[in-house]
Formats: C-alpha cells, structure tokens, sequence
C-alpha cells in the first residue's frame, strides 16, 4: 500500500510518500481502507518526537473508510460499514485524566495518512450519514479535544461567555462552533483579519485582533472561560480577560510551554487553571450526538492528494489554514478549497 512514512531523519526532512506492506488485523482488530485523512499540528509534532532510529512509521490520527478486513472475536461491525476513527486508543470511560498506557493514533503505532489502517474494533464508529468523505475523514480528534475542553473540562452551560484566542486552527473552529451551538456568547482573537472575518461568518459575537488590547476591545467585560491553546504569546493576556473564579482550560502551547504569572493575582482572582488531552471513548459518542443534533460540519480549510504532503504541512507550519487541512488517498485529485 501507498503511505507517507516517517523514518531515518528527524523532522519533515524524514517524510516520504512510499510503498509499505499491507497489513492484517488481529483478534479484535479491524482494517479500514481509509478514503481521507485530516491533518493536526500533532503531526508536526511527531515529526521530532520520532527518532531516525526507531522503526519507519506511519503517522497521521484522523481518518475515515470503509472496513475491508476484521479479525477474530469481532462483532459490533462487519466488513463494508463506513466508519470514522476514534484517534484515542486506550481510553474508555470519561475520566479526570486518561488511563496509564493511552496513546493517539500515529505514534507509536501506524496512523491513517496510508490507503489502509489497522485499528482496535472499539475505535470505529459508524459514519455519520449528514458527513461527506471530506468531512468525516478530518474532524475526529480536533472535535474530540474540542468537545472535552468545553463541556467536561471547562462545564460550558447557555448563556456563559468564552475566550478562544487564535481562532483558525481546526480545534478551535470546532470550539466556536460547539459554544455557539450551547447558546455561550464566544469571543476569539486573531492577527489575520481574514480569520477575524471568517469567525464572525461562522457565528463569533466579536473578533477581537491578538495585537490589540484586548479589555478595550470588550469594554471592560471579562469573561467566564477561556480556551486556551496558544501559551506563552498569549496566557497572561487570556487570564487578564477572567472573571474572578472564572477558568482557564488549556490543551496546547504553540507559541512557548514555559509561562510566568502572578500567582498572587492568581489566587486572590480565585481562578481556576485546568489541563486537557483529546477525549475517552464515552466523549467521543457524545461528540457524536452533540455533531449531529446540531448539524455541526467540519469548517475544511483545504484538501490534497496524500502525495502532495509537502504543500498540506507547509500550510499548516505557517498556520495559513483555517478549519481543516485534509488528503485524499489513492487517485489523482487535485487540492479543492472549501469555504
């Protein structure tokens, strides 16, 4: 099978798109072959946390195909349903933090950007028939991470408001779109005026610019929960923005993991600081039923053919993207943009 494989160097320099052998599943296993695929900044994480001397991987978390094989022992699908792929392996029940031996799809077992994908029985779920191939092939573990920052993390209820700084990443599309869908109030910042537009057509009450004073632009108004995803450039001006006792529910740092605050400020404002990853097995349904009682889709920022992997990383890199960067496998179809 055609896949993109990382191996003997560390960091992009180490991708290439090349032949692998196929593989079979084992008891409780099932193989899907995958019609798309959706890229994630973890990607370009793994990219470094893969070492040139661990075994060639295929990486890649999101997916979505149709099962072609299915091991031993399996029964809650059969060969021929289209399904979407849970990322998360080893995580069943909603819990405070994931269990002892959870791991993500693509690292540092084989992921999705491959014609064919080996994955637990229990990580397929029945495509959503309201989704495209397009759609259902992107959204899982943005949606997923999304879904659990908001409503178990962050107790998201109608008529609180949300801070979500750096609007156009693929998580954060889906978090404006799950709040607004929950009747909150949603603010966003963002550098790119494009970005501020397109947030404000996907329903944000104000888009602020990331360069801008933030309490001036919200007159004064502070809000009741901030996502926060972004870190260094951006996490002192997001707690400034809190309501005394309101929470900060963070999932990434793109722009820096170290941070300094006042944490005499931070104790007499009674905030609350949360951490979040991905999401269990029992938020991935509810996600699910939340996605289609709302007709929520994917915002699809671009796709491309798996082969043309450069031009879908570097846009991702330079943060070009907003909504989700996605490929098709197998054929030759050009790049589409959706808007």
């Amino acid at each position: 099978m055609k896949a993109l494989v990382h191996t003997e160097k560390t960091g992009f320099d180490g991708l290439s798109y090349r032949e692998m052998p196929d593989i079979l599943p084992k008891a409780g296993e099932v193989r899907v072959k995958l019609k798309t695929a959706g890229l994630n900044h973890r990607d370009l994480f793994v990219l470094n946390r893969h070492k040139p001397t661990d075994p060639p991987l295929i990486i890649g978390s999101d997916g979505a195909g149709v099962i072609d094989a299915v091991g031993e022992g399996v029964q809650n699908v059969q060969v021929g349903d289209e399904v979407v792929i849970n990322p998360g392996i080893g995580w069943k029940e909603k819990s405070d933090a994931p269990p002892e031996g959870f791991e993500i799809l693509g690292l540092p077992d084989h992921g999705t950007f491959a014609e064919q994908v080996v994955v637990p029985a229990d990580n397929v779920v029945q495509k959503p028939q309201y989704l495209d191939w397009e759609e259902a092939g992107v959204f899982s573990l943005a949606a997923l991470t999304a879904y659990r920052a908001l409503f178990t993390r962050g107790r998201l209820r109608a008529g609180m408001t949300v801070l979500i700084p750096g609007i156009g990443s693929g998580v954060a599309t889906f978090l404006l779109q799950f709040a607004k869908a929950a009747k909150a109030t949603v603010y966003v910042t963002s550098r790119s005026q494009e970005k501020c537009k397109r947030a404000l057509e996907l329903g944000a009450d104000k888009a602020i610019d990331s360069n801008e004073d933030w309490n001036q632009a919200l007159g004064g108004e502070k809000v009741d929960l901030v996502i926060e995803s972004i870190g260094a450039a951006t996490f002192n001006k997001s707690l400034d923005q809190l309501r005394p006792g309101g929470t900060v529910v963070t999932f990434g740092a793109s722009a820096g993991d170290d941070i300094q605050i006042n944490i005499r400020k931070f104790f007499y404002g009674q905030y609350n600081l949360l951490g979040s990853t991905m999401g269990s097995a029992e938020e991935y349904k509810e996600m699910l039923q939340f996605m289609e009682a709302h007709q929520i889709k994917p915002v699809l920022d671009q796709m491309y053919p798996l082969n043309q992997f450069k031009q879908a990383f570097n846009r991702m890199e330079e943060a070009a993207q907003f909504g989700k960067v996605g490929f098709f496998m197998g054929g030759n179809r050009y790049w589409t943009l959706r808007r």
